[in-house]
């Protein structure tokens, strides 16, 4: 029975290993005997890389072909990398590479390349990345009439964060969720991104939507109205909900910012058109709830005073927890969304970097 072999010699004590086919390290050489098997393999070194908003990362991927198969390359090599979807029902084009025939899709335009560290290199580099470039992406390589894929999982750090707006709990539908989180400087959380924030005590007990269309919730601490005291603790699925008619809250994520958030130091308590004005004379704008988070989560930011927000919300965020400044736990503290005419807060800003 004809079948790849695939022999994989490790060198011990510097012995000396030669092939008439190909060496992919100094301490790996790769074997390929092959009639009616395949021919080209491509292989990602991570299955999951790490980054923030605004750097730089490079999604690996090499490819191994057997020299006696193609001859002296009367094939071109086409190299070309997709995003799946959160549902993997579909796949978004990101680049595509023939020769020096290259060609960049949508958003990724200007910020993305091969890193061609080697002739079998076909690494990805994305610049500065964005809460959307989150996700999984698949290599694949062709070469004649043989191809193969590898898949490479992004992960930014952030945080994910619950929330609803003025209108109150379980008012926002699947599209208007994602706007919701659009405008405060965040995108709508996938599963994985809720399930790691939940291992890392994330608690709430109030559905909301996901990336994929899912509704659901984070428990740690099992109690009667969310879920039942004698359950186990854990993400509960809500299942899939109509896009247009159901709503629920939403869990957002937002990633580091390029800027400086900060509590603007006033002589007195604003209103809300006050502290819009009162930013902007400071150069910046009124700071929104996720940056709110992503300070807190990701810079430590503590701050005990209550402030507007451009969503009209007040909240005010402890790293520290202490006595009269959330005791119990580090948090963004909520206080509402007040009366815009009541003069009894502070304002924080955000002023971007160019």
């Amino acid at each position: 029975m004809k079948s790849l072999l695939l022999l994989v010699l490790i060198s011990i004590c510097g012995a000396d290993h030669r092939s008439d086919n190909y060496t992919l390290d100094h301490d790996r050489v790769i074997h390929i005997q092959a009639e009616n098997g395949p021919r080209l393999l491509v292989e990602a070194e991570q299955a999951k890389v790490f980054s923030h908003r605004g750097g730089n990362v490079t999604l690996p991927c090499k490819f191994l072909r057997d020299p006696t198969a193609f001859g002296s390359g009367t094939h071109k090599i086409r190299i070309k990398w997709t995003k799946l979807t959160s549902d993997y029902l579909k796949e978004v084009d990101v680049f595509v590479s023939m020769g020096y025939h290259k060609k960049t899709y949508g958003g990724y335009q200007g910020r993305v390349f091969l890193k061609g560290g080697s002739d079998n290199d076909a690494s990805l580099v994305i610049t500065d990345l964005t809460l959307d470039d989150y996700g999984r992406y698949k290599c694949e390589v062709i070469e004649g009439l043989e191809d193969d894929t590898a898949v490479v999982a992004l992960d930014l750090q952030g945080v994910v964060f619950p929330y609803f707006p003025r209108l109150g709990r379980y008012n926002l539908n699947f599209h208007e969720a994602q706007q919701a989180c659009l405008d405060q400087d965040a995108v709508i959380a996938s599963f994985d991104q809720l399930y790691d924030a939940w291992r890392g005590g994330l608690d709430w007990c109030n559905a909301g939507w996901l990336s994929d269309g899912s509704v659901q919730y984070p428990i740690t601490k099992p109690r009667e109205p969310c879920g039942g005291q004698n359950t186990v603790p854990g993400v509960r699925n809500y299942g899939f909900w109509d896009k247009e008619k159901s709503r629920y809250d939403v869990f957002c994520f937002t990633s580091n910012f390029n800027g400086r958030f900060y509590y603007l130091i006033h002589p007195t308590k604003l209103t809300y058109d006050e502290a819009v004005q009162a930013c902007l004379k400071d150069g910046a704008q009124i700071a929104k709830v996720g940056q709110i988070f992503a300070a807190w989560k990701l810079l430590g930011y503590d701050r005990c005073d209550a402030g507007w927000l451009a969503d009209g919300s007040v909240r005010y965020p402890i790293s520290r927890p202490r006595r009269r400044c959330s005791p119990t736990e580090a948090a963004v503290r909520f206080v509402g969304f007040p009366d815009k005419k009541h003069k009894l807060y502070g304002v924080y800003c955000f002023r971007a970097y160019n």
